[in-house]
C-alpha cells in the first residue's frame, strides 16, 4: 500500500479501480518498469507481461495486466 507521498498530487492514478494506459519510458530492473502516466512517471510491476520501452500497457494497481501497443524505445528518446 502507498504511504501518502508515494504518489503524485496525493493519490496514484494507476491505483484506481479502472485498469490505465500507461507508456513504458524504461524498464529499471527486475519485473520493474517506470512508465508515463498521463504525464507522472510511476514504478510499477511488469512481471506479468513482455514489456519494452515504448509500450503501452494496461496497468491496475501498479501491476501491468497487458500489453496493449507495441511502441519504439526511439520514440521516447
Amino acid at each position: 500500500m502507498n504511504g501518502p507521498g508515494d504518489c503524485a498530487a496525493g493519490g496514484c492514478v494507476t491505483c484506481s479501480d479502472e485498469a490505465v494506459p500507461v507508456t513504458v519510458i524504461r524498464l529499471t530492473g527486475r519485473e520493474l518498469a517506470i512508465v508515463d502516466a498521463d504525464g507522472v512517471p510511476e514504478e510499477v510491476s511488469v512481471a506479468l507481461v513482455d514489456a519494452s520501452a515504448g509500450d503501452t500497457l494496461l496497468v491496475h494497481a501498479k501491476e501491468a495486466i497487458a500489453v496493449i501497443a507495441r511502441g519504439s524505445a526511439d520514440e521516447h528518446a
